[in-house]
């Protein structure tokens, strides 16, 4: 077995990411209807109980509405989908408006102060168990973007709040791969060391409050920084 193989999708999966897929490259765009159920079989190669269990999946995450009686309507995923959406759109992400990232960072920027504070409140140790490590980060794209993540990820933990985690999971595929590209930027990874070492002495402290101040700051000069190199 070499290192290349991947084991084959299953059809299900097939049709329902070849489904997305024409939604977003507008072969099925937002407005119009899916063929008839014998003809759509019959182009994606997969039985009519395979493609009813994809368009049923597609329907529950807001990409398509199963209509009695009339034709599948594709919806505007951006209005009607959920969060499972957000994690289709990373295995598809040549589709990926231009600005999807930065509008990413800015969800980001508005939700990180949040959960920072409710972290450092709940259980400033869990953050300062992660934090301990910041000094020992290889200088590189890749480790910033391993710990970035991990880091968010137990600020979201240690708020007490679950829905911060599932929102958060939602674009777990992507974050470490747009966040490389983002830490390739030495001015990057400087203002997270920073970040890192602020937030693990107002932990060590137990200041939610100022907590809360070093990630407002952090995300916004975070947001500028990608904006500005991907002008």
């Amino acid at each position: 077995m070499t290192n290349n193989w991947r084991a084959p999708q299953r059809p299900n999966a097939y049709a329902e990411n070849t489904l997305i897929a024409s939604i977003l490259d507008g072969t099925f765009p937002p407005g119009s209807t899916l063929p008839a159920e014998r003809s759509l079989a019959a182009q994606l190669g997969v039985t009519r109980p395979t493609l009813r269990e994809a368009i049923q999946r597609l329907a529950r995450d807001g990409w398509l509405t199963v209509r009695q009686g009339k034709p599948t309507a594709v919806n505007d995923f951006w209005q009607e989908g959920g969060l499972n959406v957000l994690s289709a759109l990373v295995h598809h992400s040549d589709h990926l408006p231009p600005n999807f990232v930065s509008q990413l960072l800015e969800v980001r920027m508005n939700l990180a102060p949040s959960y920072t504070y409710a972290a450092i409140k709940n259980n400033a140790s869990l953050v300062s168990e992660h934090l301990s490590a910041h000094q020992t980060i290889a200088d590189t794209p890749e480790a910033f973007a391993a710990y970035d993540w991990q880091l968010h990820r137990r600020l979201c933990l240690a708020s007490g709040n679950p829905i911060y985690t599932l929102i958060l999971n939602g674009f777990a595929d992507f974050y470490e791969e747009f966040a490389r590209q983002y830490f390739f930027s030495s001015q990057a990874r400087a203002i997270s060391r920073d970040y890192y070492k602020a937030l693990a002495a107002a932990a060590a402290e137990k200041d939610a409050d100022r907590a809360r101040n070093i990630s407002e700051k952090t995300m916004l000069a975070s947001l500028q920084i990608w904006d500005r190199v991907n002008i």
